[in-house]
């Protein structure tokens, strides 16, 4: 898709319109069938097995260079098996959860009843475009809303084919993609959606929580941050480096959950450095003619990575590269090991989002918990070790979104286990069952039969009844 192409769609945007389109859409229709929900999936689902080569393409375009297999494994795969996941279980999702009724107050019933919210809006980064489209997307239609999409002006070509299958299987006030810029995102974050999520950077996370603010609207913000990796002292060590060298090194770093750094003990620094060469060059032998080695996504964010490699050099580190050439024309950037590094670097300060990888060296477990708490709090945590005890530790004094204990990112891929972050990585939760809920209003629903006592705790007070009552419960 050319760039006239995606100018001339910024400029047909009117969110307003839509907007309203499935708020009405919303009122004549509130509740949603069982059904008619799991329908919506099933065309969701059969819509991108049928697209799934255009898609992997349109990601290629977007990158300049991303292995169709990646994009099969860490994006549709997951897509298709939260579908699945939703199928299997919608039908106990929506069913009421009856809850308890104290003696005082019976004889009566009380469930809580899980209704759409309405109108949800979701903002889509440009990492990984399809999974982070599809994950929200499947949870909110599973809750019986109605959906507009924010899709990434960095995936152009993605986000016009995305328009297009959507536009292809559901009806505008059903679900409806935007495409646009910066202009485009803000004014959709400005739209009295009555929930909005978010995916991207902390800064403009901010932002996004401000606007949705003018309108009472409720967010859930998936930020990101600096993931940090322990490498315990009785680990194994080949076989943690090449996890971790692998959460790294995919989608080359550009990973929200990537790890950001890691911390090795002391007398494993040298042996963690030829473990993790060789474990990124069995991966990828070399990096210019290779298709499975993904490119950075455009210029601004190679200049900011090769920003952070200069600014570490300048200040004192040691940078190793793991190859000897780049191909700058298709943004293929070396993998590099930094070591030597402090908190005055920049690659120590901001997330980095690039297969780019600080080592820190430790002799205590309490120094790289130390580290880790007196920093904003991390979307992922990484500990490699099979001391429980040590484990357990480190659960219970440190604070992260989440956490894999000798393993990296595969958390996300994990149906039922909510994703979200905590403090600056983010706020509220989604992915299967808390996903439901998060897209969902439990309306508290309280049934009172004909035959009532509470007559009896009518005023005038004083009565013998209500001082029984009193003699009773307030003990």
């Amino acid at each position: 898709m050319d760039q006239s192409t995606f100018s001339n769609q910024t400029q047909d945007a009117n969110l307003e319109y839509y907007f309203q389109q499935q708020k009405q859409a919303y009122l004549k229709q509130p509740n949603p069938t069982l059904a008619e929900r799991k329908q919506w999936l099933k065309r969701l689902k059969t819509q991108l097995l049928k697209q799934q080569k255009q898609i992997a393409n349109s990601i290629k375009q977007d990158f300049g260079n991303r292995s169709k297999d990646e994009t099969r494994l860490m994006e549709l795969l997951p897509s298709i098996m939260g579908i699945n996941y939703a199928l299997k279980n919608l039908k106990e999702w929506m069913q009421p959860s009856k809850r308890h009724v104290s003696l005082l107050f019976q004889p009566a019933q009380a469930y809580v009843m899980y209704q759409p919210v309405g109108v949800v809006g979701i903002v889509v980064p440009w990492n990984y475009p399809l999974f982070l489209a599809i994950g929200p997307l499947c949870q909110a239609l599973a809750a019986g809303n109605r959906v507009m999409l924010k899709m990434s002006e960095f995936t152009p070509t993605f986000s016009a084919l995305f328009k297009q299958l959507i536009a292809e299987i559901f009806p505008e006030n059903l679900v409806h993609v935007v495409v646009g810029d910066a202009t485009v995102a803000q004014e959709f974050t400005t739209l009295r959606f009555n929930h909005l999520l978010f995916t991207g950077a902390t800064a403009i996370g901010k932002h996004v929580m401000q606007a949705a603010a003018q309108n009472l609207t409720p967010v859930t913000l998936e930020l990101g941050g600096k993931s940090p990796v322990i490498i315990g002292q009785n680990a194994d060590l080949t076989a943690s480096v090449q996890r971790i060298a692998f959460g790294k090194s995919i989608n080359s770093g550009q990973t929200c959950v990537a790890p950001d750094y890691v911390f090795v003990p002391e007398t494993q620094l040298a042996r963690f450095i030829e473990h993790y060469q060789k474990a990124v060059h069995q991966f990828y032998p070399e990096i210019t003619q290779n298709p499975d080695y993904t490119s950075i996504i455009n210029d601004r964010q190679y200049a900011r990575l090769r920003r952070y490699l200069d600014d570490a050099i300048e200040k004192g580190a040691t940078v190793v590269p793991l190859y000897n050439t780049e191909k700058t024309q298709h943004r293929s950037l070396s993998h590099f090991l930094v070591y030597g590094v402090d908190a005055s670097m920049l690659l120590m300060q901001e997330e980095i989002f690039g297969p780019i990888l600080p080592i820190i060296g430790y002799n205590n477990i309490n120094e790289a918990i130390d580290y880790i708490n007196h920093r904003e709090r991390p979307l992922a945590l990484y500990y490699f070790g099979n001391n429980t005890q040590e484990q357990q530790h480190v659960l219970t004094h440190t604070h992260s979104g989440g956490v894999c204990l000798n393993e990296t990112l595969v958390h996300v891929g994990q149906d039922d286990l909510p994703f979200g972050g905590v403090g600056a990585s983010g706020l509220g939760s989604y992915h299967g069952y808390e996903g439901f809920l998060t897209f969902s209003h439990a309306k508290s629903v309280f049934v009172r039969p004909q035959l009532s006592f509470m007559k009896f705790i009518y005023p005038p007070y004083g009565t013998k009844f209500q001082k029984m009552i009193y003699k009773w419960f307030l003990r």
